[in-house]
């Protein structure tokens, strides 16, 4: 089962299932080049937007957890181009909890242009939990069963 809410505070509409989150990005001028394609290196900030939105959907704020002493880096990214997003296009990005390791999270993203449904970009994120010395740590059982779970209902 999937729901749409408007996250407060993040300013978009999100589509929520268990494991996974949908996000609309609208491209703006400042998103693109001087062709008015995206900028390559700006699908990654989405994945980032996109995999906090995945976090927060379940009750997981990257401040919280830092404040905890733990924190996700990503080690390995991955994007494969497949078409170029434009100035005022609305993307519509996927992200799926893909693997969970002992101390990693891997995440798939899709991107789509919304009116088309065309496919801009697919790729994956590979991110270890580290602690306040940045040094690898297993994921512990409460924030595994967090990230493994439904989004907390808001209304």
């Amino acid at each position: 089962m999937q729901r749409e809410v408007y996250l407060v505070g993040l300013g978009r509409r999100v589509v929520m299932d268990k494991r996974r989150t949908t996000i609309d990005i609208r491209i703006y001028y400042e998103d693109t080049d001087c062709g008015g394609v995206v900028y390559y290196a700006n699908y990654l900030k989405y994945f980032e937007r996109a995999r906090t939105d995945y976090l927060e959907a379940r009750g997981l704020s990257v401040a919280g957890l830092r404040d905890r002493g733990t924190q996700f880096m990503v080690v390995h990214a991955q994007l494969d181009y497949r078409s170029p997003g434009r100035y005022g296009d609305t993307l519509v990005i996927e992200t799926t909890l893909a693997n969970v390791g002992q101390a990693s999270v891997t995440f798939a993203h899709v991107i789509r242009e919304q009116a088309s449904g065309r496919l801009v970009v697919e790729g994956s994120a590979k991110l270890v939990m580290v602690d306040e010395q940045l040094k690898v740590k297993r994921l512990d059982k409460p924030t595994l069963t967090i990230l493994q779970g439904p989004p907390e209902t808001r209304s």
